[in-house]
């Protein structure tokens, strides 16, 4: 079976699917660059008529903006979609004089949002603050539906040494079980967790079960971190994987001698090097490399949906373009081939 950018694939035994490639709404919070009001409308729009049905939003993205960009979308349109967004983050302000809290430390992941809302987020992952987060979401999307909740960013490239106590928030102080709760009552039709570091989910499963979780750059055509070590296990416990950053923030997409970003930052050498190497493969199939980036992580049996992020309308359709391209099953060998020559040196 052909997979095309909107064929439904199942979420384990929930009974929601996911389209196989989904879109997510970072850069229409800001990310990198300002997203004009309209602009971003327009691309949630094209996602829809382009048949993708799977949103993924989050508080983070544009501090709350994105929330509000998918919820005004998704209001006008039939119950086709699944839609997830995130919790971990609570959004503050200053009132009554009393002063923001302190800004937590950088995590080195975030490259930060351009225009975006003036709030401060707060991290919690506790039984009040998943149910609150879950609430304000709601309230700013301006829907009663949410499908999946990721825990987001939990893990010790985030929060260093702070990790411990956010982890024992969500383990031994409620915030799983807050999740289970809403899935049993449902509120919500799974959970996972929404991280850039997959040992937090084969942690997490040691505590609870996990319906679906979104990896971000960790199984891609350029990082194979997760390959050997962690899908097996997603596969064998039933976790469906939704995968973002399939582009690993650009460098796989962009034209040779393009943006040069690589996991948020500027490109080392040894990565551009290595994205030529797979480059000059591509070129010599005829095939663009972004196209074997965009479809190399839905080839796996524990990938359910493909999630990418994009500005406009015409860098959405150039997606959907690429991850409809047919691909020789000769390139895949000689791509495996390359990356390994290049880690070689």
């Amino acid at each position: 079976m052909t997979i095309t950018a909107s064929t439904p694939r199942p979420v384990g035994d929930t009974g929601l699917t996911l389209t196989a490639l989904g879109i997510g709404s970072a850069p229409l919070g800001g990310l990198y660059a300002d997203v004009s009001r309209d602009q971003a409308l327009a691309t949630l729009e094209c996602a829809w008529n382009l048949g993708i049905r799977y949103f993924d939003t989050a508080p983070m993205y544009g501090l709350t903006r994105a929330e509000h960009l998918v919820g005004h979308v998704l209001r006008e349109k039939d119950d086709s979609y699944a839609l997830s967004t995130k919790v971990g983050r609570l959004m503050t302000t200053e009132r009554h004089g009393r002063p923001l809290p302190p800004e937590p430390p950088k995590n080195p992941l975030d490259p930060g949002f351009v225009n975006a809302l003036p709030f401060r987020e707060v991290f919690d992952y506790s039984y009040d603050a998943i149910m609150r987060s879950y609430d304000d979401s709601q309230q700013r999307l301006g829907l009663r539906r949410i499908d999946l909740l990721y825990v987001h960013d939990i893990g010790p490239v985030t929060h260093g040494e702070a990790n411990a106590h956010h982890w024992n928030a969500l383990t031994k102080s409620g915030g799983f079980r807050a999740l289970q709760e809403l899935k049993s009552a449902g509120d919500i039709k799974g959970f996972g967790l929404g991280v850039n570091e997959w040992e937090v989910i084969r942690d997490a499963l040691e505590e609870t079960d996990l319906d679906c979780c979104m990896l971000a750059g960790r199984y891609s055509l350029l990082d194979r971190d997760a390959e050997d070590s962690f899908l097996p296990i997603a596969q064998k416990r039933g976790v469906a994987l939704a995968l973002g950053g399939v582009y690993n923030s650009g460098i796989l997409a962009a034209p040779k001698g393009g943006r040069r970003k690589f996991n948020y930052a500027d490109a080392p050498a040894e990565i551009i090097a290595r994205v030529e190497a797979l480059r000059e493969v591509c070129d010599g199939y005829g095939a663009p490399l972004a196209a074997a980036a965009i479809r190399f992580p839905i080839r796996h049996p524990a990938v359910t949906s493909v999630v990418i992020g994009a500005k406009t309308p015409e860098q959405l359709q150039q997606n959907v373009e690429w991850f409809g391209t047919e691909l020789p099953d000769g390139l895949w060998s000689d791509l495996e081939a390359a990356l390994l020559a290049t880690k070689g040196h």
